[in-house]
Order: structure tokens, then C-alpha cells, then sequence
């Protein structure tokens, strides 16, 4: 079981255990919008473009995590995102 726990947290890149990562550009932009429509409450195409910018940052943010986490914990972690967004997106389109 250690094994497989060193294994799926292991950064590929340092060898640290990483489980959480500072944000990146795309997320950091993600948070200023979230925060924006959370304090602001914008109605009609402002609450309309954050929201795109928002699910559309999270889609972006998991695309690449799937492709270059740096373990299998953030590829998963990237999956779950991606996979949350577009079960969320699809009933609206």
C-alpha cells in the first residue's frame, strides 16, 4: 500500500509528494472571476462571460494537468475537474 501511495503522489519532477500546487496563470484567472461574480452578482452577458470565463478557465486548467501533471494524483485531480465541468455544461447547451 506504501508503495502504490509513493507511487500515485510522487512528483515526477522533484520527487517531493505533491498534492496541491501553488495556482497557475489560467487558475489564478479562474479565482479573480469566480470572486468578481461572487462579490459583484452581474446579471445578463457579464454574468454570462464570467461564467464562460470561469468553466471555460477549469476546462483549460484540466486539460493541463491531465496532460502534464506531474503524478497521477493531479492527472486524476485534472479528470475529476474536467469531467464535473462538462456533466455541468452539457444539461444547459
Amino acid at each position: 500500500m506504501r508503495k502504490l501511495l509513493n507511487w500515485f503522489f510522487r512528483n515526477r519532477e522533484t520527487g517531493a509528494i505533491t498534492i496541491v500546487q501553488a495556482p497557475n496563470l489560467v487558475l489564478w484567472i479562474v479565482i479573480a472571476a469566480a470572486l468578481l461574480r461572487w462579490l459583484w452578482l452581474p446579471s445578463g452577458q457579464a454574468n454570462v462571460a464570467l461564467t464562460v470565463i470561469i468553466k471555460g478557465g477549469l476546462l483549460l486548467w484540466a486539460a493541463d494537468e491531465i496532460v502534464r501533471g506531474v503524478n497521477p494524483w493531479r492527472r486524476c485531480l485534472g479528470t475529476a475537474v474536467a469531467i464535473y465541468e462538462i456533466t455541468t455544461v452539457l444539461p444547459h447547451a
